[in-house]
């Protein structure tokens, strides 16, 4: 099963994720996109790294989210992305040629991904227009790969205050 959790800031997101991949009951790899460039997003890493099991793998990856899946593959296993949209910041600053490819390896992978896949991104389309360039760039990439990942996954749930809403799939 592959699934794309979308939702606002603290919506619920990586809190239902884990939620998922312990009810599976499997190995789990958390694959962490984020990179700790500054004291706050250091202290919410280190409080994601305290609230998972410990015996989770975690495996951080900020670009090579593609090649990273692949190397973490398997019929019997359970990974946790989170979270896309900080992937895709990342991959906005390594410049246009990267994002371009990085995106469309990982719409191209899921296919053949025989892992249960947990998805976790910001749905960031609900707001007002963004003034400034980047952050509609962003908007659009983000919406973007949404769409194509949501028309290739078999579930999308939109967390909502902390409740999952199935907007594609089954509960």
């Amino acid at each position: 099963m592959k699934s794309l959790i979308l939702g606002g800031v603290r919506s619920g997101k990586t809190r239902y994720a884990e939620q998922q991949a312990i009810a599976s009951a499997r190995p789990v790899t958390v694959v962490a996109t984020a990179l700790a460039l500054d004291a706050e997003m250091s202290a919410r890493i280190a409080r994601h790294r305290t609230d998972r099991p410990a015996h989770w793998a975690v495996v951080e990856e900020p670009l090579a989210l593609e090649a990273c899946l692949r190397r973490l593959d398997g019929p019997d296993r359970v990974i946790v992305v989170d979270c896309l949209t900080l992937w895709l910041t990342q991959l906005l600053e390594a410049g246009e040629a990267r994002l371009e490819h990085e995106t469309r390896a990982l719409v191209a992978a899921l296919p053949d991904l025989r892992a249960d896949l947990l998805l976790v991104s910001n749905e960031t389309g609900l707001g007002i227009m963004p003034l400034g360039e980047l952050t509609r760039r962003f908007g659009d990439v983000a919406g973007r790969l949404h769409q194509a990942l949501a028309a290739r996954v078999d579930r999308v749930v939109l967390m909502v205050a902390g409740l999952p809403l199935t907007v594609k799939g089954q509960p």
